[in-house]
């Protein structure tokens, strides 16, 4: 398996954009490898200000599995998506937003090469899912030989209204295996 992380921006909320100072850092980290798959993240992505009470939404960037395995048959694969808190400051009450509150949908495919089955978990905002629980993202259901699948998810944060200002950070992490 191999599994990313990108800091999901900054979630500004009651103020203005984050300095540039403020800008979040990729972590990316390896559980296991799959040989022949990967996957690649954006870095980051600033998701923007909104109200307390509101919603938030925006599009993390470009998520690619690339597998070059060749003819073993079937390759198949599945990508998953899950979150952490996004907080401000220490955390704690009133400074964080809990994974339910966080929506996920993968959209379709902006590009793929080879063949193969492949098929987006949410392909529009009807079917997002929280990520209060690890998703599936995307998955490649039959097929052989090398491939790739990009697709461009979107994040929508329902921000809680008794929520104090700040700058909230947190990570979505896609891994596929």
């Amino acid at each position: 398996m191999r599994l990313l992380a990108a800091l999901v921006g900054v979630i500004i909320i009651l103020i203005s954009p984050a300095p540039a100072d403020a800008a979040p850092a990729l972590r990316t980290f390896q559980v296991a490898l799959t040989p022949g798959v990967d996957i690649t993240v954006p870095a980051a992505v600033n998701l923007g200000a909104g109200l307390a009470g509101g919603t938030l939404t925006g599009q993390l960037g470009r998520v690619e599995v690339t597998d070059f395995r060749g003819p073993v048959n079937p390759n198949t694969w599945v990508a998953t998506v899950s979150a952490t808190l996004f907080v401000t400051g220490a955390g704690g009450a009133q400074r964080t937003i809990t994974r339910d509150r966080i929506s996920y949908w993968s959209g379709p495919p902006v590009r793929s090469t080879g063949g193969g089955t492949l098929v987006p978990g949410q392909p529009t905002a009807a079917q997002a899912v929280t990520l209060a629980v690890t998703r599936e993202a995307f998955r490649k259901t039959a097929g052989s030989g090398n491939n790739t699948v990009a697709w461009t998810p979107t994040i929508r944060v329902a921000i809680p209204s008794d929520i104090v200002a700040g700058s909230y950070r947190g990570t979505i992490t896609h891994s596929v295996a």
